[in-house]
């Protein structure tokens, strides 16, 4: 059987870390709520940004092989990454991925990103098996201040869910309009290829899903939700959390979604909903769960500031 990956991994003061990655944007046309995305360059640049962002979950590939040295293939069945997004990167800067070894009896430990010029990119946790409830993006749900008067998630609720979508990842499969691209496509520029997501030379003799892919697949319907979010507005992942629970997931296989909103919480320029995804298998028990920070921009609300105004009207 082929090992799972051929990343060249340093080791200095149990901190493991990988190699010098660019990672390739590919969601330059990514249409969301019926308008170019954080994604498409002019888009990006009319808010401040330097260029289109490359996505947060891409950066999850470099952290798959320091991982898999730490934990080996209980890292495919049962790990989690927790990560708060810092500052985003753009196509063709170099960033790299590192990871604590974990101390002894413990399964969680601090994961890092950092560009070349020092520029923190991400920061969380990695972990496997545990219930979840010392992951990164864990304590700091239990932080947020709740949001104050919210104009673009006025209508959603805690507490609000979806309906159940079948989701389904193959391996030529083109996976919509918020992700132009497929599997296999993304496979040709995968910051840390492995033979694992294209064959059944594995253990489990069946190709499986990438971990940033697993975003990708978690949230293909997600424009169906028919949440009251207001808009159309911009919006981008500033924190997210990736936990798998029965895995791995497998390409060619059919799951359901169910999305709850968790949290709202805002910042300066931001207003932001917390949606939890629980993914289940065909027995209708939960593979994997997602937690995501959805957080628009006010700035791109175009009402925004006539519809503030009259909250206090």
């Amino acid at each position: 059987m082929t090992k799972a990956f051929d990343s060249e991994i340093t080791e200095s003061n149990n901190v493991l870390m990988g190699p010098w990655r660019q990672p390739k944007q590919m969601l330059h046309a990514q249409v969301y709520d019926s308008h170019a995305s954080i994604h498409d360059d002019a888009t990006a640049q009319k808010l401040g940004f330097q260029g289109g962002t490359i996505e947060g979950p891409t950066h999850f590939s470099q952290f798959a092989p320091l991982c898999e040295r730490i934990w080996g293939k209980a890292w495919f069945e049962t790990g989690c990454l927790s990560a708060h997004y810092r500052n985003p990167v753009f196509e063709g800067e170099e960033v790299q991925a590192s990871i604590e070894r974990p101390k002894l009896s413990e399964n969680i430990c601090a994961i890092g990103m950092t560009r070349q010029d020092g520029t923190e990119i991400l920061r969380g946790t990695a972990s496997v098996g545990g219930d979840g409830s010392q992951t990164a993006l864990s304590l700091r749900l239990k932080e947020l201040k709740p949001l104050t008067d919210p104009v673009i998630l006025r209508d959603v609720e805690v507490g609000m869910k979806t309906t159940r979508q079948t989701i389904r990842m193959d391996a030529d499969q083109h996976m919509g309009d918020l992700y132009p691209f497929s599997l296999n496509e993304k496979l040709k520029v995968i910051t840390e290829p492995s033979p694992w997501y294209a064959s059944g030379d594995n253990p489990w003799g069946r190709p499986i899903v990438p971990f940033e892919m697993l975003s990708v697949l978690f949230q293909y319907r997600a424009r169906e939700d028919k949440l009251p979010v207001r808009g159309p507005a911009v919006g981008l992942f500033a924190d997210q959390e990736i936990h798998v629970l029965r895995g791995p997931l497998f390409v060619g296989e059919s799951y359901t979604t169910e999305r709850e909103v968790v949290a709202l919480s805002g910042s300066r320029r931001t207003e932001s909903m917390w949606v939890r995804t629980t993914v289940f298998g065909g027995d209708d028990a939960p593979v994997a769960t997602m937690l995501l920070n959805l957080a628009s921009i006010k700035q791109s609300y175009a009402p925004y500031e006539k519809e503030y105004a009259a909250l206090y009207a």
